[in-house]
């Protein structure tokens, strides 16, 4: 039950990337640039808050596929903290990824697409129903095998790709903004600190690839191949779209738009391009919750298989060879979380949590160093870049817990309940084989 070699290898590096682009854009792409605007307000600072945060999430890419060569192992992230801290700190990882960053993220994510997907189509059914029916199409679709859920995955990639490619091309053809631009503002760390916030957030998701290492073929090439081609890819598509954004509509006009993809087209083709684009942004959600119900429950399973988790868990269909009860755990939660409409509250808490373990992570790959030979990958610049990267995400939580206390509070408090539901599965797991014995 705790051999990772029962998940069947059926993964190559394009499905990787795939998986690694599918887990980074979702929505924010398409309307988080104004948030940026709002805190910096020229042209060059607002691409280049795209541009940086790019920088950084490359920077981790680079050592994560350091890890992935180090420690193939299912559950990616979870077994680099894991191996390099203690199991306490990837049981903390897990938890805080099933109650808090995927499922919460999941849940308001298929909000999204239902109130698009309503809009767009005028279907009589309730935006939070649609929005559960998605969930458990997506379950069943990735119980039936790591294949079945990674070629719905790339589907849907390819066409959230589209759709940003005719984003892309009729923003760089439409007229330009004439309208002058605050060149000469002072540039304000703290305010392009405030703007990083969104532009990491969007870029946020990368990491999951690794989840799915136990079903690549050659999880230390493949993994490596897909983060660095993912994650350089999703950043020339972040700095394009917020090019033509800020080029249509001028530095000001971007501020002033909640929907800056849909103000692009709608300058463009009229109405029938704001639906274009809203379809677009539907599919884009849908991938985003297609990749997470492929990666997130891999890392469910690799915590059963260590015995810190229920045991039901760890098992592997015979004939799909993938972890059906994990799947179907993460898509109980999500669809809880949905209707219970706390998703909204929930988001407020992931951006200090997940950043944490980042953080963890990056500084996992000092421990490695120092413990074995180098994998057959090696990070450029480490230890510079990989320190940069560590001190880039915990500047981002310190950030966070300045400008959102509470949320920041919460999220903390269901870590420090982990630990105790940490204690408890690990006298169960004692006791256990006590008896046995």
């Amino acid at each position: 039950m705790s051999a990772p070699a029962q998940l069947a290898r059926r993964l190559g590096a394009f499905d990787a990337t795939m998986i690694v682009m599918g887990g980074i854009i979702g929505s924010g792409i398409f309307m988080n640039p104004y948030v940026v605007a709002r805190q910096v307000h020229t042209p060059a600072l607002i691409v280049g808050a795209w541009a940086a945060g790019g920088v950084i999430a490359l920077l981790g890419a680079f050592a994560y596929a350091e890890l992935a060569s180090l420690r193939p192992d299912v559950g990616g992230q979870y077994a680099y903290l894991r191996d390099a801290y203690h199991p306490s700190v990837a049981f903390l990882y897990g938890w805080a990824l099933l109650l808090i960053v995927q499922s919460g993220g999941m849940a308001a994510v298929a909000a999204t697409f239902a109130r698009y997907a309503v809009e767009l189509t005028g279907i009589a059914i309730a935006p939070t129903f649609l929005a559960v029916i998605t969930l458990v199409a997506l379950t069943l679709i990735n119980c039936l095998g790591v294949r079945s859920g990674s070629n719905t995955q790339t589907v849907l990639m390819l066409l959230k790709l589209a759709a940003i490619g005719m984003l892309i091309f009729f923003g760089a053809t439409s007229p330009t903004n004439n309208q002058p631009s605050t060149t000469n503002e002072p540039f304000d760390l703290l305010k392009f600190g405030a703007a990083m916030t969104p532009v990491m957030f969007a870029y946020g998701g990368w990491q999951t690839a690794s989840f799915i290492s136990g079903e690549l073929k050659r999880p230390r090439r493949d993994l490596a191949i897909g983060l660095l081609v993912g994650v350089i890819g999703v950043i020339v598509v972040y700095v394009a779209v917020n090019i033509v954004c800020v080029r249509v509509l001028g530095a000001a006009g971007l501020a002033q738009t909640t929907a800056p993809a849909s103000a692009v087209m709608r300058l463009a083709l009229g109405e029938r391009g704001a639906r274009l684009i809203a379809a677009g942004i539907a599919v884009s959600t849908l991938g985003f919750l297609s990749q997470s119900m492929l990666t997130a429950p891999r890392v469910y399973y690799a915590m059963a298989a260590d015995g810190v988790f229920f045991r039901a868990v760890a098992k592997i269909h015979p004939k799909t060879q993938v972890p059906m009860v994990a799947i179907a755990l993460q898509g109980i939660v999500a669809v809880v979380i949905t209707l219970s409409g706390t998703y909204e509250q929930i988001l407020g808490y992931v951006v200090s949590t997940d950043f944490i373990f980042f953080g963890l992570t990056g500084l996992a790959l000092f421990v490695f160093r120092r413990r074995q030979p180098p994998g057959e990958f090696r990070t450029p610049g480490h230890p510079v870049t990989t320190a940069v990267f560590v001190l880039a995400c915990w500047a981002i939580v310190i950030a966070t817990v300045v400008r959102s206390p509470v949320d920041s509070a919460i999220g903390f408090a269901i870590l420090a309940a982990g630990l105790v539901a940490y204690a408890l599965w690990r006298v169960g797991a004692g006791f256990s084989r006590h008896k046995t014995g």
